[in-house]
C-alpha cells in the first residue's frame, strides 16, 4: 500500500516521512503475510540496506507497537484502515502529539484523520475490556477466567510492553560478577536479575553480540523466566539427561552447564535446522557432552530405546505462545488451536515420561499462560501416570538460590508480577517403575 503523505522538501522532514514509510510498508507485509514477524522483519531490512540502525529501531519499535495495540487501532481507526493510520495511532500512543505529525507533513487521508485518532485514543477508559486490553476476546476471557478481570488487565498491559533482554551467565567459564565486569569494560551496564542467580539484565539493549565476553562464551542471552525451568531440572554431574523438545537450545545450554560438561546430554528436537543451529553455540559454550537427536514425532524409536534411563527429562512443550507476547505481539492475532495444543502436549508429556528412571525427574514447561495448557495438562498425566508425584517448584528452586514467590507448587511466572516472559513448569520424581 503507497503512503498517504507527501514529502517536502524540508531533508529533515523528508527523513522522518521515510521512516514512517518503512514502518508502514514493513506493518503491512507482517499483517499479509505468513507468520513470525521477526522473520518478516529480518528479511525487509536486509532487502533494505540503506536503512541505518537508528532507522531499523525506529520502524521496529513502531511496528512491534502496532503489532501490540492492533486492536485498539483499529477500534480508534477502523477495521479497514490503512496502515498508514495503524502507524499514526502508534505514534500518538507514543507520546507525539498531533501537531508533531502534522509538523512533519503526516497527515490523515483515505477516511481517517490525526485529530479523529486522537480524540478517540483520549476516550480509552470508556472501551471494552479486551480492546482497552488490545487482546483478542478469548484471550482475555480466558486470563480473566484465571485471574480476575483487574489482574488479567494488568498482565494485557505488561504483556504490551517490550520485553527486558536477560543473560544468563555460562558457569562453565566465568561466574556472574565477574561477567558484570567484563561487560562493563566494554560499555555494556547490566545489573542481576531479581530470582535466577545465573541471570543479569540490560537496561539498555546494548551490543552485546560484538562483546569479546560473547564470542568467548561467557554468557547466552536467555529469558530469566526460562533459566528457572533449567535449574527446576537440578541437573548434575555424570548423569544422563535430555531436553526432549530443545528447539533453540536455550535450556539445553543451561542443562549443560549445571552437569559441568559430563555425563551425557540429549537435545532431542523435530526439526533438523534446530539442532544444526544449536552446534556452534555448543561449540562457543565449551559443551562437548551433549548429543542431537532428530525425532520423527514423539514416539520416535530411539525413545523406546533410551527408556527407563534418564536421570531427568525435561519437556519444553510446543504450546499458544503467549506467555511470549512481549517479544511476539503477532501470537495474539494467529489462529490458535488449544484443545489440539492440549492433546499434543499429553502425548508428548507420556512418551517423554517413559525416558524417567525410578528417581529421576520429569519437567514439564511451557510459555504458555493458559491453565489449559499448563497445569490442566499436569493434572491429566498425574492422574494416568500414578508412579509420577508432583514436586514443590518452591523448593526446588530455593535450594538453587532462587527465591521465587509462586502461588503453589507449580511455577506460572507472570510479566506483571515477575518481569519475566509469562513461563509454566512443573517438576515430578518418578516414584515407581
Amino acid at each position: 500500500m503507497r503512503p498517504t503523505v507527501r514529502l517536502t522538501a524540508d531533508r529533515h522532514q523528508q527523513m522522518r516521512l521515510r521512516l514512517w514509510y518503512h514502518a508502514e510498508a514493513l506493518l503491512g507485509i507482517i499483517l499479509e503475510g505468513p507468520p513470525p514477524a521477526d522473520k518478516q522483519m529480518e528479511r525487509y531490512f536486509k532487502n533494505n540496506r540503506k536503512m541505518g540502525k537508528k532507522d531499523r529501531g525506529f520502524a521496529a519499535e513502531t511496528v512491534y507497537g502496532c503489532l501490540r495495540h492492533l486492536r485498539l487501532l483499529r477500534h480508534v481507526a477502523g477495521d479497514n484502515a490503512p496502515y498508514a493510520a495503524l502507524v499514526a495511532g502508534e505514534l500518538l500512543l507514543q507520546g507525539h502529539s498531533v501537531d508533531d505529525l502534522k509538523n512533519a507533513r503526516l497527515t490523515g487521508g483515505d477516511g481517517w484523520s490525526l485529530k479523529e485518532l486522537a480524540r478517540h485514543l483520549s476516550r480509552i477508559d470508556e472501551m471494552p475490556a479486551a480492546v482497552r486490553a488490545s487482546m483478542p476476546d478469548w484471550l482475555f476471557e480466558r486470563l480473566k477466567a484465571q485471574l480476575g478481570a483487574a489482574e488479567a488487565f494488568e498482565l494485557a498491559e505488561a504483556l504490551n510492553q517490550p520485553a527486558t533482554l536477560d543473560l544468563r551467565v555460562n558457569t562453565l567459564k566465568s561466574d556472574r560478577d565477574s561477567l558484570i565486569a567484563a561487560l562493563a569494560e566494554e560499555g555494556a551496564e547490566l545489573s542481576p536479575t531479581p530470582y535466577s542467580p545465573l541471570g543479569l539484565r540490560s537496561n539498555e539493549r546494548a551490543a552485546l553480540f560484538r562483546t569479546a565476553a560473547f564470542e568467548n562464551g561467557l554468557f547466552e542471552v536467555q529469558d530469566e523466566g526460562s533459566q528457572l525451568i533449567a535449574l527446576l531440572t537440578e541437573a548434575g554431574r555424570r548423569e544422563m539427561a535430555m531436553d526432549f523438545c530443545a528447539g533453540g537450545g536455550g535450556k539445553t545450554l543451561a542443562m549443560g552447564a549445571m552437569m559441568q560438561a559430563s555425563g551425557t546430554l540429549y537435545a532431542a528436537d523435530v526439526a533438523e535446522r534446530r539442532l544444526k543451529a544449536l552446534k556452534p553455540r555448543l561449540a562457543r559454550a565449551g559443551l562437548s557432552n551433549v548429543r542431537s537427536i532428530l525425532l520423527k514425532n514423539e514416539r520416535d524409536p530411539h525413545v523406546k530405546r533410551l527408556a527407563g534411563k534418564m536421570d531427568r527429562v525435561l519437556v519444553d512443550a510446543p504450546c499458544s505462545g503467549t506467555g511470549t507476547l512481549r517479544r511476539n505481539p503477532d501470537i495474539k492475532w494467529r489462529d490458535i488451536n488449544v484443545a489440539e495444543l492440549v492433546e499434543l502436549q499429553g502425548r508428548i508429556l507420556d512418551s517423554a515420561a517413559r525416558l524417567v528412571k525410578p528417581g529421576g525427574r520429569l519437567v514439564y514447561a511451557t510459555c504458555s499462560l493458559l491453565d489449559e495448557e499448563n497445569g490442566g495438562v499436569v493434572r491429566a498425566f498425574l492422574a494416568a501416570h500414578p508412579e509420577f508425584k508432583l514436586l514443590d517448584a518452591r523448593e526446588i528452586l530455593a535450594r538453587q538460590g532462587a527465591d521465587v514467590p509462586l502461588d503453589n507448587e507449580m511455577m506460572q511466572l507472570y510479566p506483571h508480577r515477575h518481569a519475566t516472559d509469562g513461563f509454566f513448569a512443573a517438576a515430578m520424581e518418578r516414584t515407581g517403575s
